[in-house]
C-alpha cells in the first residue's frame, strides 16, 4: 500500500515511493545483464541460421543426405552411448546449455533479483502462468487428437530466450533495462519449470542403481568446486560420467547438467552472507560455456532437429490441422501472452504496482508475445514425447516454427509502435554528466535509497 502525499511532497516523490513491477537493478547487475543479452543475441542469430539451413536442406533434392546425417550412429556402443546424431545434439549438448541456465537460474536466487521475494514475484508469476494456460489450452485441443496426443501439453510452454533476443535486437533496440531484465529472469525461470518438467513427465522408464551411482561423481564435483578447483582434468570426467549414469537412468540426461551447475558456488564466500561476499566459481564458468552454449551447443541443436520435410502448402496445411500442432500453435500466440499477462496483472493488483519508467501494459503485452517465441526447448519435448522422425513429431516442428513465427511478428507490431517512447526512456538511462562511466539514473537511485 502506497503513502499518501503530504503537504510538501512532489507528485514526482510519490510517485517514486509507489510499487513498481519492473524496477530498475543497479548499475553492475545492469552491466552484466546487458553482456549475457549480447552474447544470446549472437547465440539467437546463430540459432536461426541453422534452423535456416536444415530447413532449406530438408526441402531439397537431398534431403535423404539431411535424414541420413541426423541419423548417423557415433559412441561406445558397450556403454549404451552409440546415439544418432540428433540424440547426442538433444541429451549431449543440451546438457551443456541447461548447465549454463542453472548456473544463471543459482545466481539468480543467491545474489540477484530472485532472492528479494518482493522483486522475484513478477517474474516467476509471469513463467508460472506462462506455463499453465498454454498447458490447458493445448490439451483442450488435443483432448480429440488420439491416444497419447495429450502428452505433448509441454511443447507449448517454454520460451526461447536466444530466439527472442534474436527478434529483440531488430525490433527493440532501445528497449528499457527493466523490460529486458523482466524478460531475461522470466526465461531463466521459464528453463527452470521446463528441466522439472522432462524430468518428471518425460521419463520413460526409471533405473534406480544407475541413478544413485550419478550421486557419486556428483558429489565429488560438487566438493571440487566448493573449493575452488577449476582444473579441467578433474572436473570435466566427473561431469561426463554424472552425465551418462542420468542418462542410462532413464531421466533425460539434460537434468545432469541442472544438477551439476547447482552444486557451482555464486559466492566466494558463503559465511560472508550476501551479494557483496563477490563473485564465486559461477561466474567464471558461466563466461567459459556461456559462448559455448549459445555459440555452438543450441545452433547445432537446431540445425539437427528443426530440419522437417514441408510438403509445400498441401503439407503445410495438413500439418497445420492437426490438432496436436494447432494446439501448439494457440498454446504459443495465445496462451503465452495470456498467462503472463493474466499473471503479472494479479501480481500488480496484490501489490498495487504499476509499470514505471512511462511503461503501460500494453509494453507487457508486447513482451508477452516475445515469451511465445518456442523454440530449443518445445523441440525437444516434441522429440520426448512422439518420437524424433515420427509423423506427429514433424508437424511439431512445423507448428512450433509457426506459432514462433507469428508471436516474433505480432510482438514486432507493438514493440516497434512504442519505439519513441523506449528510446526517450533509453536515453534518459544512459546520461552520465559527471563522466564517471556510471549513468546519472543509477547513482539517483543509491541516492534515493540510502536516504529512505
Amino acid at each position: 500500500m502506497t503513502r499518501p502525499c503530504r503537504r510538501g511532497d512532489s507528485v514526482t516523490d510519490a510517485t517514486r515511493r509507489r510499487p513498481s513491477l519492473f524496477a530498475r537493478r543497479s548499475w553492475g547487475e545492469t552491466s552484466r545483464i546487458s553482456a549475457i543479452l549480447r552474447k544470446e543475441t549472437v547465440g539467437g542469430a546463430l540459432l536461426l541460421l541453422g534452423a535456416l539451413l536444415a530447413l532449406v536442406w530438408s526441402n531439397s533434392p537431398w534431403s535423404d543426405g539431411y535424414r541420413a546425417m541426423r541419423d548417423v550412429t557415433v559412441g561406445p556402443a558397450a556403454l549404451h552411448l552409440d546415439l544418432s546424431l540428433a540424440t547426442w545434439a538433444a541429451d549431449g549438448l543440451l546438457a551443456i546449455f541447461f548447465f549454463v541456465a542453472g548456473l544463471e537460474l543459482k545466481r539468480e536466487f543467491v545474489a540477484g533479483d530472485l532472492r528479494d521475494p518482493r522483486r522475484a514475484a513478477v517474474p516467476v508469476a509471469a513463467a508460472v502462468g506462462g506455463v499453465v494456460v498454454p498447458a490447458l489450452l493445448f490439451t483442450l485441443f488435443a483432448a480429440g487428437a488420439g491416444a497419447g496426443a495429450v502428452r505433448g501439453w509441454a511443447i507449448p510452454t517454454a520460451t526461447d530466450i536466444a530466439f527472442a533476443l534474436a527478434v529483440l535486437a531488430v525490433i527493440g533496440r532501445y528497449l528499457p533495462s527493466a523490460l529486458r531484465t523482466f524478460l531475461l529472469t522470466l526465461a531463466v525461470v521459464d528453463d527452470l519449470l521446463a528441466i522439472v518438467i522432462i524430468a518428471v513427465f518425460y521419463t520413460s522408464s526409471l533405473s534406480i542403481p544407475p541413478l544413485l551411482a550419478a550421486l557419486l561423481p556428483l558429489a565429488l564435483f560438487g566438493l571440487l568446486v566448493q573449493r575452488r578447483v577449476r582444473s579441467w582434468w578433474l572436473l570435466l570426467p566427473l561431469a561426463g560420467l554424472t552425465w551418462a549414469l542420468v542418462h542410462a537412468s532413464g531421466v533425460h540426461a539434460t537434468v545432469a547438467g541442472v544438477l551439476l551447475a547447482f552444486t557451482v558456488p555464486v559466492l566466494r564466500s558463503a559465511a560472508a552472507g550476501g551479494p557483496d561476499a563477490g563473485p564465486g566459481l559461477a561466474e567464471h564458468f558461466e563466461h567459459r560455456f556461456r559462448p559455448l552454449s549459445a555459440g555452438v551447443a543450441v545452433p547445432v541443436f537446431a540445425f539437427l532437429a528443426a530440419g522437417v520435410t514441408v510438403g509445400g502448402l498441401t503439407g503445410l496445411v495438413s500439418a497445420l490441422t492437426d490438432r496436436v500442432a494447432l494446439g501448439i500453435v494457440v498454446g504459443l500466440v495465445v496462451g503465452k501472452p495470456v498467462g503472463i499477462m493474466l499473471a503479472t496483472w494479479l501480481v500488480s493488483r496484490f501489490t498495487r504496482a504499476d509499470p514505471d519508467e512511462g511503461l503501460n501494459w500494453l509494453d507487457v503485452l508486447g513482451l508477452s508475445l516475445l515469451g511465445g517465441i518456442g523454440f530449443t526447448v518445445s523441440l525437444l519435448i516434441g522429440e520426448l514425447a512422439f518420437g524424433l522422425g515420427s509423423v506427429r513429431d514433424d508437424h511439431v516442428k512445423v507448428a512450433v516454427l509457426t506459432g514462433s513465427l507469428l508471436s516474433a511478428l505480432l510482438a514486432t507490431v507493438i514493440l516497434r509502435a512504442r519505439s519513441r517512447t523506449y528510446r526517450r526512456v533509453y536515453e534518459a538511462e544512459t546520461v552520465d554528466r559527471d563522466r564517471d562511466g556510471v549513468p546519472d539514473v543509477y547513482q539517483a537511485d543509491v541516492e534515493g535509497q540510502a536516504t529512505r
